[in-house]
């Protein structure tokens, strides 16, 4: 009767399913997140069920013994029998294929229920037996819709805390298998004085801090190859102006053991287009990976997807990846060396991480540039042999930040910046953790025991919150050490209120402790000094007002900023065929705010009106020279007006060019005109 009981419940669950829930729950092995349903009587026929292995002699009282006792007890071996999870055991199971998908369905359902009991391990052993009351809240009868109460608690248990499964990821306990190749390669980084440690171990004072929040700076502007005009800006003066690096072998790099046999592989494919084939970066990703290795900020406006997205997306994924594996190594390090320290002996000289262990934050706009830094990083960590290093929950990632080709709509044709922004997977709602070790890579690892976050603004935001909210949480963005925001041009058609969002939320003292060991905590992080250890890069197709403001204001790294700064020759005005008067018309303003309801006080104009200069400077010819289109070959009857203030002059230069717009900016008269076009 219980068998048979049970199949009803699992059957009953089914039938509330959509055929996508039915084929998600196939795919993955458990419900969507988002389709969860909150069960208001208890299963415990589901939640309880035994294994094949499993002792019966375990009885009901045992296991609602002491909680604590059992509890510690299972951290215990989680220490000792953890072992990585492999993809492997969730393809198994997708080839066991029954008659009739809701058979399929409802097996996936048991076999998820025994698999959230054994943890993703894959041991079958007591620990399946004795529920661990910590990890596995009891659900109760709730009034709320179904799948709001498991979305909030997905949030919580997922992303940020595992104690189940916390003995298993954590640095502490991978120390006995890596202690010696970590230690031969710390040595070899410290004899070159790596700039890691050098950038970490720095110690600033009082006086270095209020310098810096004075904010007055010394610029340096110096014309680089390939990069051009740059400007260094730096309140201490010890940090200034670098030089480009003439070599960029493996020796001369200080890149972490692994990565100097992996990167000229994975970087290949840029390098076929050049010249000399022992090279290890395209001319471009050496100087971005000096700027990067220097530790300093920065800001570079020229980054398109057609041209160099992919290249500078390899150079800053290496530079995340190889921080992440020295920062990883001087924790194993030190906690082999306090391993062997005589007990009763303080030492203070094991400072070697934040409050908490987030150190990388890479911000993108879509889930398939998400799904590209996770391929790069996977290649990064493959060793020069066959052998693949184990990635948890790949088949997961893959399905849900991959693109169905299906869903691309036919036959629209699209200009090719749009597609290459626009393609794959455009879902702009994400969040995922990462934890890497040197053979190993957990995707959907919970924020407090990952390495680097890759979201969205908006999958931040939403878990960030707003002030007032009873369910919010910030504190894993609070030793962040690296911060990459990349696309930025791209935020600015999303909504830019989450960026200044997530910058007013960074680098904050926690409000918990999240079980850190304050003996190994930097002094700086104690101090909340973190944000001017900050190494901030930021990538956009464009020059800003608003992008310059975030790096101006919110970026405090103690080693300067470096900003490329250059400013074009032309415009994209000299792109436009059609012979077109073109009526530029100056507004003035007080502020900025007061240029909005200015542009609407010009009426009367039949013909083309830019109310505001483009933010893509292309836009502008592109649709000037639709009108030809329009109009029926008509160009002489077209007019085109544009509105300008002085708060434009960046967006001016990249329309008419450098000289031009200076003149425009400040003539005493506010109109002018250009005419555009061959004519007859």
């Amino acid at each position: 009767m219980g068998k048979r009981k049970a199949r009803q419940q699992r059957q009953q669950l089914i039938s509330h399913l959509s055929k996508k829930q039915k084929k998600h729950l196939k795919d993955f092995g458990e419900e969507h997140p988002f389709h969860d349903r909150v069960s208001v009587k208890e299963e415990p026929t589901q939640i309880c069920e035994l294994s094949d292995d499993s002792d019966p002699s375990v009885s009901e009282s045992d296991a609602e013994s002491d909680s604590e006792q059992v509890s510690v007890y299972h951290k215990l071996l989680a220490t000792l029998k953890a072992a990585p999870y492999s993809d492997n055991e969730e393809e198994e199971e997708d080839d066991d294929d029954d008659d009739s998908e809701e058979g399929n369905v409802e097996d996936l359902i048991e076999n998820n229920k025994e698999f959230q009991d054994e943890g993703e391990t894959g041991d079958e052993d007591s620990n399946g037996d004795i529920p661990d009351q910590e990890s596995a809240p009891v659900q109760k009868p709730s009034q709320e819709e179904p799948g709001e109460a498991d979305i909030s608690s997905d949030i919580k248990n997922e992303e940020f805390t595992d104690e189940k499964h916390e003995a298993e990821f954590s640095l502490e306990t991978n120390f006995i298998e890596e202690t010696a190749d970590q230690k031969e390669s710390c040595t070899s980084t410290e004899a070159t004085k790596d700039p890691f440690k050098l950038h970490m171990d720095e110690e600033l004072n009082k006086k270095d801090v209020d310098k810096i929040l004075e904010r007055s700076k010394s610029t340096s502007q110096v014309k680089w190859p390939v990069l051009c005009q740059l400007v260094f800006s730096c309140t201490l003066e010890k940090f200034g102006v670098i030089k480009p690096d003439k070599e960029a072998s493996v020796k001369h790099l200080p890149l972490h053991r692994p990565l100097e046999i992996t990167w000229p592989k994975v970087n290949n494919q840029f390098l076929s287009k050049q010249p000399k084939s022992d090279q290890l970066f395209t001319p471009l990703q050496k100087e971005l990976f000096c700027i990067m290795n220097s530790y300093k900020d920065l800001f570079y406006p020229e980054r398109t997807a057609l041209r160099n997205g992919e290249e500078i997306r390899h150079v800053y994924c290496l530079h995340a990846i190889n921080h992440i594996l020295k920062a990883n190594d001087q924790v194993l390090s030190n906690n082999a060396q306090r391993r062997d320290q005589k007990p009763g002996i303080e030492d203070d000289g094991f400072r070697d991480q934040g409050l908490t262990r987030p150190k990388v934050l890479i911000v993108v706009p879509f889930r398939e540039s998400a799904l590209r830094v996770v391929q790069v990083f996977i290649s990064l960590l493959e060793s020069a042999s066959k052998k693949k290093i184990d990635v948890s929950n790949k088949k997961r990632f893959k399905g849900e930040f991959g693109s169905d080709p299906d869903e691309k709509p036919p036959n629209l044709k699209r200009p090719e910046d749009y597609e290459a922004v626009f393609a794959g997977n455009i879902d702009d709602h994400f969040r995922i953790g990462v934890a890497v070790l040197q053979k190993s890579m957990r995707l959907y690892a919970p924020f407090y025991s990952s390495d680097v976050i890759i979201a969205s603004p908006l999958g931040l935001r939403t878990v960030i919150g707003a002030e007032g909210e009873k369910k919010r949480d910030y504190d894993f963005l609070s030793s962040i050490e690296m911060l990459i925001i990349d696309e930025a041009d791209v935020y600015l058609m999303q909504n830019w209120e989450h960026i200044l969002h997530l910058l007013a939320h960074i680098n904050l003292l926690p409000l918990e402790s999240h079980g850190v060991d304050f003996s190994r905590v930097r002094m700086f992080s104690l101090n909340n000094w973190s944000k001017y250890y900050r190494q901030t890069l930021l990538f956009g197709a464009l020059q800003d007002p608003q992008i310059n403001s975030i790096f101006n204001k919110h970026c405090l790294n103690y080693q300067g900023q470096v900003a490329v700064r250059n400013v074009p020759l032309v415009g994209s005005i000299s792109h436009v065929v059609v012979q077109l008067p073109h009526v530029f018309r100056k507004l003035e303003a007080e502020n900025s705010v007061s240029v909005i309801d200015a542009r609407y006080t010009v009426k009367g104009i039949r013909n083309l009106i830019f109310y505001e200069l483009p933010t893509y400077p292309h836009f502008y010819s592109e649709v000037c020279n639709m009108m030809k289109l329009a109009d029926g070959g008509e160009g002489a009857t077209l007019t085109c007006t544009a509105l300008y203030s002085k708060y434009d002059a960046q967006k001016l230069t990249a329309v008419v060019g450098v000289e031009r717009a200076a003149q425009m900016l400040q003539s005493s008269k506010n109109v002018h005109l250009f005419v555009t076009g061959e004519t007859e």
